[in-house]
């Protein structure tokens, strides 16, 4: 659905304006921005990560141009959990204003402390627990415990003078969850029991039937498959599933065998996961990587990131052999991850490159090594009738899942006009048990590319696709604008295009009469002559080589 909304009117007292800012229409880059009496609460800060056709881009991030300027009205960011699409943002928001507080359960703020302390920033902590009540400006906060695929997530209540919202974050219901910790549903029924006037939920998997199964079903599979495993064993994840690391700590444990982890993050994340209680190692199975070398292929398990198929990432390089593990004949690889969107081509060239060099590649596709983190239709069903909310907003997913889980809704009772399907930007304003979208505010998206922060457009990406995919000829020359004449050049380079330069023989005479030609007829500007070598060139180029690459003409004036 796209639709031209107008600027909000300016937001009154006693209302409750909300904002989304990313999440919205996309798995990634969430944040929520909610705003009363002129204070800002952010929930969420996270990051997406770029598809194939945005080259060259390292991850996108939330528009923070709404509240730029008003930085000094955010009374806090609460923080539902540890996971990058949560948190990734954070240290670009805080480039802009240090000492926002953070607000969080232990691991997520031990999680951010970390990588804050890479970006030098040392933030403002404020570590809190489920069942844990705190008043920030006008807003009053209420955690609660969910089940995530990360230990430790929240749920949060916003209590405010316009009502009530409960934003779940990301959560599932599983009964039998490893941690032991359930998604509290008793505190749930209790606010559904107060009255709940907006219920922002998860979408992600609103539009799977039935319940998400079973985390600990996942181990004895991982067990089994090390277990038969001849030689050694790689095991790509997240770097901050920790329930999913615990269950390959158990497994190669129980078959005799040593972990490795690899990659920085994974690294950082489960020694802090682990010195926190989160993870359990059994007996002395972590073994340091330098030193996993020298044990036997059969005897050693490596744990790594890059299960998305990042070009830099651990597995990544493996397949392309550019890492000092090698992955051979009779290897054993498991992804044992979902897959998110935008990210399938990459993974199953990585799958291809490790099945090419002999390895038995196990994904979700083919065993059972992976469940999700989020809740399905059946239990978001279960959330309707508990809550029973006045107003819905889904969060957290493609439109598609917007769309099912708006569906649910209505299927409980909840009027569909009461269930607002939204976009990035958009504003929903709360008062007397009603929200409605009121307007919308300019909300882009925001690249990080190298060192820089900022937007790119269109044109810059369609730029990077073609070098990528075509190539680059540039073509310098040096004119006697006086006389007409070519007093060198044209001198021609290629990238990514030819190798030999004996390739542009043919061409390069008809650059130089078509130079001479425009200037014998009294052209005579460095643009317009400019744009003479590219179309001869580019003729060319399209006619012999069936190909469109990038063309840099330069002349100067000699």
């Amino acid at each position: 659905m796209v639709q031209t909304l107008p600027a909000p009117a300016p937001l009154r007292r006693g209302v409750l304006r909300i904002i989304p800012l990313g999440g919205i229409g996309e798995i990634g880059r969430n944040m929520t921005v909610f705003e009363i009496n002129g204070k800002l609460l952010i929930v969420d800060c996270g990051v997406l990560f770029p598809e194939e056709h945005q080259p060259g881009v390292d991850v996108i991030l939330p528009d923070f141009g709404y509240i730029r300027d008003r930085l000094d009205d955010v009374v806090g960011i609460v923080l539902t959990h540890g996971h990058e699409d949560h948190i990734g943002g954070v240290p670009y928001l805080l480039r802009l204003k240090q000492d926002i507080p953070l607000i969080g359960s232990g691991l997520t703020m031990a999680f951010i402390e970390a990588k804050l302390k890479e970006h030098r920033i040392a933030p403002y902590n404020m570590v809190v627990a489920e069942g844990q009540r705190e008043k920030l400006a006008d807003f009053d906060l209420e955690f609660i415990a969910v089940n995530h695929s990360i230990p430790d997530a929240l749920a949060v209540v916003i209590r405010t003078e316009a009502g009530t919202v409960l934003h779940t974050g990301d959560f599932k219901m599983d009964q039998i969850p490893l941690d032991g910790r359930l998604t509290d549903l008793r505190a749930f029924a209790r606010i559904g029991e107060e009255g709940l006037d907006l219920f922002m939920s998860d979408s992600t998997n609103a539009d799977v039937p039935g319940f998400t199964p079973l985390e600990k079903d996942i181990g004895p599979v991982l067990a089994d498959i090390i277990g038969r495993s001849k030689r050694q064993v790689v095991v790509a994840s997240f770097s901050s599933h920790v329930h999913r690391v615990q269950q390959v700590l158990d497994a190669a444990h129980e078959h005799g065998r040593r972990v490795a982890l690899v990659g920085r993050s994974m690294v950082r994340n489960m020694e802090i996961a682990a010195s926190m209680g989160h993870l359990k190692v059994p007996g002395d199975v972590l073994i340091d990587l330098k030193k996993a070398a020298d044990l036997p292929l059969d005897k050693i398990v490596y744990m790594s990131t890059g299960s998305q198929g990042e070009p830099m990432a651990v597995l990544a390089r493996m397949a392309n052999l550019d890492h000092n593990i090698e992955v051979g004949e009779g290897d054993t690889v498991i992804l044992a991850s979902s897959l998110i969107p935008g990210n399938e081509n990459a993974v199953y060239r990585v799958i291809d490159g490790l099945t090419k060099l002999g390895a038995n590649v196990i994904h979700k596709g083919n065993a059972k090594v992976h469940v999700s983190g989020h809740a399905a239709a059946g239990e978001l069903l279960y959330c309707y009738n508990i809550l029973q909310p006045k107003n819905v907003m889904p969060v957290h997913g493609e439109y598609r899942h917007l769309i099912a889980n708006g569906k649910l809704a209505e299927q409980t009772g909840v009027p569909s006009e009461r269930v607002l399907i939204t976009e990035d930007g958009w504003v929903i304003d709360l008062e007397n048990g009603i929200a409605e979208v009121v307007g919308a505010v300019e909300c882009g998206l925001l690249f990080v590319d190298g060192n820089k922060v900022g937007i790119i457009t269109e044109e810059d990406l369609k730029d990077r696709r073609t070098l990528a995919a075509e190539g680059f000829i540039s073509i310098f020359c040096v004119i006697d604008k006086a006389n007409g004449k070519l007093v060198v050049g044209p001198e021609i380079r290629a990238r990514a295009f030819a190798e030999e330069d004996h390739v542009f023989d043919n061409v390069r005479p008809q650059i130089e009469r078509a130079l001479l030609d425009a200037m014998a007829n009294g052209t005579r500007d460095s643009y317009a002559l400019q744009q003479v070598i590219r179309r001869t060139i580019g003729g060319w180029v399209s006619k012999a080589h069936r190909r469109r690459p990038m063309i840099i003409p330069v002349v100067i004036e000699a």
